[in-house]
């Protein structure tokens, strides 16, 4: 750089003295940490006195934690619920008794089962309502309210399918739907119309088998 007058010179001149000061300055600083530091670990080395490490011999070996147990039971039981299909072709009166006063009990199960489902022996635990669902998505709902509603040993519930009044040709489709879909249910036992006060020909009081890994719902 060329300088042009001594007043440059002058300027140059305190320029670098101020950053050779600086310089000294940081690194005394950087000396006298390094010397409290030192100080400060022969402080303690005279605290402890002597010492000396610990021996390994008996040093445990700890196993690793054991894997997650596989849950085999959920396994089986979601590859189930994915191969399960309710038909909505199913006739219902090939294979099963649907007396005049829509109500149903599987075979084995003795008539006076109905007669104490219609009488409201059992209280009942939950509902569904299926209003305002489209057939695949009724279906669906519905399987997976018996599966649940079984799994937690509920014995009794409702399943409200409406009247079909709304349906082309007034024609109840809905509900001989749900009919054929729980006959397909397992963990179904029983099912009748249910009383006036709890929704009369637009809904089902449905009985359920206990919970035992028997019955898969």
């Amino acid at each position: 750089m060329k300088v042009r007058s001594l007043q440059e010179l002058s300027s140059i001149g305190r320029h670098l003295a101020d950053q050779r000061a600086r310089e000294a300055r940081e690194e005394a600083a950087r000396r006298e940490a390094e010397r409290r530091a030192q100080a400060e670990r022969e402080v303690f080395a005279r605290a402890v006195g002597p010492v000396q490490p610990i021996p390994q011999r008996r040093k445990a070996h700890l196993a690793p934690p054991p894997a997650e147990p596989v849950p085999l039971q959920r396994q089986i039981d979601e590859q189930r619920v994915l191969r399960e299909a309710l038909s909505d072709e199913f006739d219902v009166s090939t294979l099963l008794d649907v007396d005049d006063a829509l109500s149903f009990r599987r075979p084995g199960v003795g008539p006076e089962i109905t007669r104490r489902l219609r009488a409201g022996h059992w209280s009942i635990q939950r509902e569904l309502d299926l209003h305002g669902l489209r057939s695949d998505e009724a279906r669906e709902a519905l399987g997976q309210f018996i599966r649940e509603s079984h799994r937690q040993g509920l014995r009794c519930v409702r399943v409200v399918h409406g009247k079909g009044l709304g349906s082309p040709g007034r024609m109840p489709v809905l509900k001989n739907k749900v009919h054929s879909w729980l006959v397909q249910k397992n963990a179904v036992m029983a099912f009748v119309q249910a009383r006036p006060a709890e929704g009369g020909a637009g809904a089902l009081v449905v009985l359920l088998r206990p919970a035992s890994p028997r019955h898969p719902p």
